[in-house]
């Protein structure tokens, strides 16, 4: 990557507001817009100071700006970075940027000062993604745990890991250079006990994982059943608008709908399906099979049930059917101001069920209050992976492990240990950037938003 010239970009959305912010970064920065800059001499003042102006173009003076210093390496990218507020026009950003490059600067690509601050050693891989996750957080729980993984905390408990091994493998290494003379210098008994440790680490982030993804992506959750078992309204409940259409006619939900509500801080994205049964209208069994498709994609399974119409053995065959599709599931019963008092009992002696009337409201705090036992939260204190790359090392690394504890146990050779010990060493490395390729970088940083 390209870091000796200046780039720029819109750093606040596009669109019309109060104040919108051009960001500049690179070498020449400071002389680019001092040229533009009709105020303080620029390139004459203390970094970290705002000065007030305007921007023209040649005598035409094109808005009234503040200018926001930062010089290198004290900045976000750790070069020369200048961030100009302007109005928010679109014509006067756009304008503002153009003269920009007119005077030597290129307009950035997505995630290009992200990137060129872990470039230039500003923060580690994993820091810098959680940027984004950052700017992407949507609730309190979503925001500190980025917020944790941006100051470091993930990347330390990774490089603890990581510097651990490298003790072991150097003294493998060194066997390696003295293999005819067969010594051994690492304590075989001491690394498989280092091993176990380290597992036991990223087992439990590993863990977390579910916890993380939550977080970050929310629950699916299919609400499912028969039609006219008060799906819609429940969803309408939940969400406290009438999002979806509610009707006595059976199969008025013919496709999915979908909306979200936080609990705790983790999204629910509830999808609201078509009723289950055999139908000849061909439009209603589509319906019906993309409601089937999304019960076996979904992470969280509400069926619902009438708790006025249905039998205890229609209910039944569901509940066995449920159990056997390796989804979790929580059976509503709903319409309980107007139940059968024999279903009701029934029900009330089944684990996964819950008696609610959508349509008076009843009962739906505890309905939130089983969706929650479905996360299981990890410690304030643990370091939560919510990164499926992250993820992904991680599960590599543990593979590699144990090989090598296999290997030892076996009495395989060194060269076959040191290579897996390697490997465990390469994808921890992944993680953080210390290895890493120009296609890795360009995955992640294009997924970036212009200007960060």
């Amino acid at each position: 990557m390209n870091t000796s010239d200046t780039i720029a970009a819109l750093a606040t959305p596009s669109g019309v507001g109060a104040i919108g912010v051009i960001r500049i970064s690179g070498p020449e920065s400071i002389p680019i817009v001092n040229g533009l800059f009709n105020g303080k001499n620029l390139e004459e003042v203390q970094t970290h100071t705002v000065h007030l102006g305007t921007i023209r173009d040649n005598s035409t003076v094109i808005d009234e700006v503040l200018v926001m210093l930062f010089k290198g390496p004290h900045s976000y990218t750790k070069e020369d970075v200048i961030e100009i507020s302007s109005h928010g026009s679109p014509y006067i950003l756009q304008k503002v940027l153009m003269l920009l490059v007119s005077k030597g600067a290129r307009l950035a690509k997505p995630g290009e000062f992200t990137q060129r601050a872990f470039i230039n050693g500003r923060f580690d891989l994993a820091q810098a993604e959680a940027v984004a996750d950052l700017i992407a957080a949507e609730n309190a729980s979503m925001q500190q745990t980025a917020m944790k993984q941006m100051r470091g905390g993930f990347s330390d408990e990774i490089k603890n890991l990581r510097e651990q091994l490298v003790h072991f493998a150097s003294m493998i290494e060194l066997e390696l250079d003295f293999a005819e003379e067969d010594v051994e210098f690492a304590d075989r008994q001491g690394l498989i006990d280092l091993i176990v440790k380290i597992q036991s680490l990223i087992q439990s982030l590993i863990s977390s994982f579910e916890y993380g993804n939550a977080i970050k992506n929310g629950i699916p959750t299919v609400i499912a059943g028969k039609p006219n078992a008060g799906k819609s309204t429940l969803l309408n409940a939940l969400l406290n608008e009438e999002k979806a259409i509610v009707s006595d006619i059976p199969g008025t939900t013919r496709d999915f709908i979908e909306d979200q509500i936080h609990i705790d801080g983790i999204a629910f994205r509830f999808i609201d399906t078509a009723g289950i049964r055999e139908t000849e209208d061909k439009v209603e069994s589509i319906g019906v099979a993309r409601t089937l498709e999304k019960m076996k994609e979904a992470s969280l399974v509400l069926y619902l049930v009438d708790l006025e119409n249905d039998s205890i053995d229609s209910i039944r065959e569901q509940v066995e059917e449920l159990r056997t599709s390796d989804v979790p599931f929580l059976v509503i019963g709903n319409k309980s101001d107007i139940a059968n008092s024999e279903l009701v009992e029934w029900l009330n002696g089944l684990e996964e069920s819950i008696l609610i009337s959508a349509k008076k409201k009843e009962n739906l705090e505890e309905l939130r209050n089983r969706l929650k036992t479905f996360i299981s939260t990890p410690a304030q204190s643990d370091v939560i992976v919510t990164n499926a790359r992250h993820l992904q090392s991680l599960q590599q690394t543990d593979e590699a492990l144990n090989r090598v504890v296999e290997g030892i146990n076996n009495q395989i050779s060194n060269d076959l240990v040191a290579q897996d010990i390697r490997f465990a060493l390469f994808h921890l490395g992944e993680i953080t950037g210390e290895v890493t390729t120009d296609d890795l970088l360009e995955n992640i940083f294009s997924k970036f938003c212009i200007g960060k």
